[in-house]
């Protein structure tokens, strides 16, 4: 081997050299031999699938001349003997920032007023977070320090990538050699870059994830519709945009949620992104498989907790201790699962542990040929490459690596990085000193040395009547020992010497200091045993807890399952003409109510007894901030464009929580800080399933407005008030704008859907607005207002401006004024949902009364009580029993308030809300009477599915509890073995409400 470095090291100045290029000036004189090398009787891997054996990897100016077994040496090739040496295609990252300037996300001063406009100067787009005029091409830098660290792990070629914004403009695809940038740019474009993260935007545009969704949607369209008006506007940035499509796209999301809601942007718009997700795929592999977008994977598995102190332990989520033990199986799930998918370093704290981590991931299951593929051709192939690196093949760029070994082996190493024909020396090859060997000291009685552990890393024990762990190092064939004298002796022998024909000998000094000699005598080889070793702490590893769905606490490994049910001999509250029904039977079958009467019965289904208990419609929600990846797109006046959906969390415990409650449906409202805000959802506690199966089926569309101190920014700092409207006056002004604008701009589309096919040639499209479109959906009556009000004075406002623009206010939310204007709502068939008893929370509030749902109901509107609040979403029950007692209300009255009438304002009361046959199987099992504080649903039905079961409960939390045990002991041990730890998180979850607006500062969120 010694031999082998020394003529390869002679290589390295003439091995990779190629002809200086002729647009560059000579200076001197060149060395400008064509570094025409063969290396011989190596085990070549082609490509991830094919492996020659004693076979010659030939190369000429940087390129593969020839590979093969019988490969002819041209004369005045340089030889080198590779025997016993592994060559593989260099690998390649496809999503790093290597080369690129640093990007410095904009930090907030929230004392400091918004920037609403870009500053940035030139005909360039009008939001700073779309940028895809930038070509990393442009801004790429040889950075000879982290081309050394990505060499180090093998890498030849990479992504450069400028992660800043949403819209990124092009990627480009550079080798790691130490050249000029014009020497090692591939492919100047190679790819389109976009995300969901601002960046280095200071703009306060977007200030939420569904903010990012909708300003990407918007420039989509709006560059389409720039490439087909040309001569409209100058905009150098939407040119850009159109432009870098015709790349592969690269979508950076970094966590599973944002991958499917990526994956939906580029469905709309017909691009089948690649995505470089976070590592947790493995979690929804089903929906993400769906996507059939190919994934760029990283290994930055989390580290275990320190979890020694209980209470620590106490505050680290489930989800998060399952991530840490599953994480490493990500890979091999995806592979069984047939999703393509590359590796890369990025998001690693330490890239040094990219190969300790690849190791492990194939410890986990990944098979080494698939590890291969995902560092070399996949990569390739996705950014059409692959003529030029991701294998060895004639003509091909002559990048590959040598290895000592199997390159996933943890013995091997990684000895050359040949980039563009250059050679870069990584390691030399460590001695291997591991075994068994027979140890005498001076006249002691004979021990046994064992050197296991790996060749760069070697690990001593002495065995003799006690075993003491020791410590060895090697530095060329010298060796020097220390170790305890005993097991409970803190006294040290040192032993110094040599290594020679696979013994050790030399002199050392006992701890009394008398001299002795020394040798060690070796026995048997320590490999196997270690292999032994390694395999036992692999499958140790490998003893996974099971996935369950949704992955949080109260998950399961399998959901329920829709079935036949007869609930028998209840007090049944149908909210229909017959009342409540005492000692009657509920029929569930095939998600729907089949049956409700006496002395029902039916084959095969399962008979709850439900005597003494009493059966109601699922309580539904017609305000809740559940579920949801933020809630506030709180920056401009109007924000039509953003919608709940594209926010849907199905983790949130929430849902579990509030099925407890009885619960079984909820509309998810955008919050109040905008005059018009975001469109809602309306999903169904669907505990397990996936967001998109959340969604009530064929819903009517809804979105939230609001009025009051919130949109006029009452309760920010003064520094903070720039925004318009600023007064209650001003908002009335903002939706008189906003629907004048969405009228002007239907009778465009309108004029234009006149005109013949040659004058619309001549005219060009209207541009089509996303926000607008929702305004015209509103005018229309195709979409319906959930309006947050307060005061008197703005509730008549409201339903003037409505009247004068031409559409009507489905319901008023909060409405805690609306004892003095019920008469004027129900005239106007506006509803109202509101609190039962909250009051004098801020000064807009302080005419609230507790009987104002009975007040509202009396005079003919059509009342809700609603939550806006996590916590009393799983009581609203008992907010509906206090209009029995405020407002004298009926207790069937009373009840339809969280259930009938709810459904009534969400245009669903054809389908939930009573029990009658036919409707959907939204059923509560209650142990007591609804209205009673003492009430608790044994179980909550939703679409005839148990996904609340008080019995199932009860098991469900022993489980979890022995299941965080076992994760708590797993980590316990890892970190006895040396693994890494980490603190445990100080994040508690967010309750958030109309009011709290999302930033990424320190805090989830800021309350104003």
């Amino acid at each position: 081997m010694k031999k082998i470095l020394t003529i390869a090291a002679c290589l390295a100045l003439g091995a990779g050299s190629v002809m200086a290029q002729e647009t560059f000036p000579r200076n001197g004189v060149y060395d400008e031999r064509t570094g025409l090398v063969a290396l011989t009787n190596a085990t070549i891997h082609t490509d991830y699938k094919t492996t020659l054996d004693k076979a010659t990897l030939l190369i000429r100016g940087g390129k593969v001349e020839a590979v093969g077994t019988n490969i002819k040496i041209p004369a005045g090739a340089v030889v080198v003997d590779a025997a016993g040496k592994h060559i593989y295609p260099g690998l390649v990252d496809m999503f790093t920032s290597y080369g690129q300037p640093e990007v410095k996300a904009e930090r907030r001063n929230w004392m400091a007023p918004p920037q609403e406009e870009s500053t940035k100067k030139g005909a360039y787009n009008w939001n700073q977070a779309i940028r895809p005029e930038t070509n990393a091409v442009e801004l790429f830098k040889v950075d000879n320090k982290q081309a050394e660290e990505l060499r180090k792990l093998g890498f030849g070629t990479v992504l450069s990538v400028h992660r800043d914004g949403i819209a990124r403009g092009t990627a480009t695809l550079v080798t790691l050699a130490d050249k000029r940038e014009n020497e090692v740019i591939l492919l100047d474009r190679a790819a389109g870059a976009l995300s969901f993260e601002k960046g280095s935007s200071p703009q306060d545009y977007p200030n939420s994830l569904m903010g990012s969704i909708a300003l990407l949607r918007q420039t989509y369209l709006d560059a389409q519709w720039n490439s087909m008006n040309p001569g409209r506007e100058q905009n150098i940035s939407l040119k850009a945009f159109a432009e870098a499509n015709k790349f592969p796209q690269i979508f950076e999301t970094n966590n599973k949620l944002n991958t499917l809601r990526a994956d939906k942007v580029g469905d709309e718009f017909k691009k089948q992104y690649i995505i470089k997700g976070g590592g947790d795929e493995y979690q929804m592999i089903k929906e993400i498989k769906a996507t059939n977008a190919p994934l760029i994977v990283t290994l930055n598995f989390p580290e275990a907790y320190n979890v020694e102190d209980t209470y620590d332990a106490r505050r680290v989520p489930l989800d998060d201790m399952k991530h840490w033990e599953m994480a490493p199986a990500n890979p091999a799930m995806l592979q069984k699962a047939g999703i393509p998918f590359a590796f890369s370093t990025a998001d690693l704290k330490d890239k040094k542990d990219f190969l300790p981590n690849l190791r492990k991931a194939i410890q986990y299951g990944l098979s080494e040929e698939e590890a291969l593929k995902a560092l070399t051709a996949t990569p390739a192939q996705l950014l059409k490459a692959d003529k030029q690196v991701g294998s060895l093949n004639k003509g091909m760029l002559a990048n590959f690596i040598i290895t000592s070994g199997n390159l996933f082996s943890e013995d091997n190493v990684i000895l050359e990085n040949w980039v563009q024909g250059s050679q870069y020396k990584i390691t030399e090859v460590p001695a291997d000193y591991r075994g068994v060997y027979t140890l005498k000291i001076a006249q002691q009685p004979d021990k046994k040395l064992q050197i296991s552990g790996t060749p760069d890393k070697p690990e001593l024990k002495v065995i003799g009547q006690d075993t003491v762990t020791g410590k060895i190092t090697f530095s060329g064939n010298l060796v020097t020992l220390t170790f305890n004298k005993d097991k409970k002796s803190k006294e040290t022998v040192r032993l110094s010497g040599w290594y020679a024909d696979k013994n050790l000998q030399g002199d050392g000094q006992l701890p009394d200091a008398t001299p002795v000699k020394w040798s060690a005598k070796f026995s048997e080889a320590m490999t196997e045993k270690a292999k032994k070793d390694a395999a036992k702490e692999a499958r140790q590893a490998l003893e996974l807890g099971g996935m369950v769905y949704p992955f949080k606490a109260f998950g399961q490994a399998e959901l329920p399952k829709q079935e036949t049910v007869l609930i028998k001999n209840a007090t049944v509250w149908t909210n229909e003409q017959e009342g409540v029904l005492q000692n009657t039977d509920v029929l569930l079958k095939n998600g729907k109510i089949a049956k409700v009467g006496k002395n029902l019965s039916e084959s095969g289904a399962r008979v709850i007894d439900g005597t003494g208990k009493h059966v109601t419609p699922g309580i539904i929600d017609e305000h809740s901030h559940i579920a949801l990846d933020g809630v506030n797109e709180g920056t401009q006046a109007v924000t039509a464009e953003v919608r709940m959906m594209d926010v849907v969390n199905h983790e949130d415990p929430n849902i579990y929580r509030q099925l407890a409650g009885g619960v079984t449906t909820s509309q998810l409202l955008h919050g109040s800080a905008n005059p018009i805000g975001g469109q809602s959802a309306i999903i169904k506690l669907r505990w397990g399933k996936s967001p998109d199966e959340l969604f009530v089926e064929n819903a009517d569309g809804f979105i939230k407005f609001a009025l009051g101190e919130n949109v006029k920014h009452s309760n920010r700092a003064p520094s903070h008030n720039v925004r318009f409207p600023q007064t209650r006056m001003g908002v009335e002004q903002v939706y008189v704008d906003a629907f004048q604008r969405a009228k002007e701009y239907e009778q465009e589309w309108k004029n234009y859907g006149k005109l013949s096919k040659k004058q619309k040639a001549a005219a060009g499209e209207p541009r089509r607005d996303i926000e607008l479109d929702v305004l015209v959906e509103i005018l229309n009556g195709k979409r319906y207002i959930t309006c947050h009000s307060y005061v008197q004075s703005e509730i008549n406002m409201m339903m003037k401006v409505a009247d004068q623009m031409g559409f009507k206010v489905n319901t008023f939310t909060h409405i805690l004024e609306g004892y003095k204007v019920a008469d004027k709502m129900r005239d106007h068939g506006a509803g109202g949902s509101t609190f039962a008893d909250w009051w004098a929370y801020k000064m807009e509030v302080k005419d609230a009364i507790p009987q104002n749902a009975g007040i509202m109901n009396k005079l003919g509107v059509v009342t809700a009580i609603n939550s806006d609040d996590a916590e009393m979403a799983r009581r609203l029950n008992q907010e509906a029993a206090k209009s029995v007692k405020y407002a004298g209300m009926s207790e069937e009255e009373a009840l339809k308030m969280v259930t009938l009438n709810p459904a009534k304002l969400m245009h669903l009361d054809n389908r939930m809300g009573s029990l009658k046959a036919g409707k959907d199987a939204d059923v509560v099992l209650w142990n007591n009477h609804p209205l009673s504080i003492y009430a608790r649903a044994e179980k909550t039905f939703v679409d005839g599915i148990a996904y609340y079961d008080l019995e199932r409960d009860t098991q469900l939390r022993e489980e979890l509890e022995k299941e965080r045990m076992r994760l708590v002991q797993k980590m316990l041990q890892a970190k006895t073995t040396g693994a890494r730890t980490q603190a445990p998180p100080m994040r508690r979850a967010a309750v958030v409400h109309c009011e709290d607006v999302e930033h990424n500062e320190e805090e989830d969120y800021l309350a104003y």
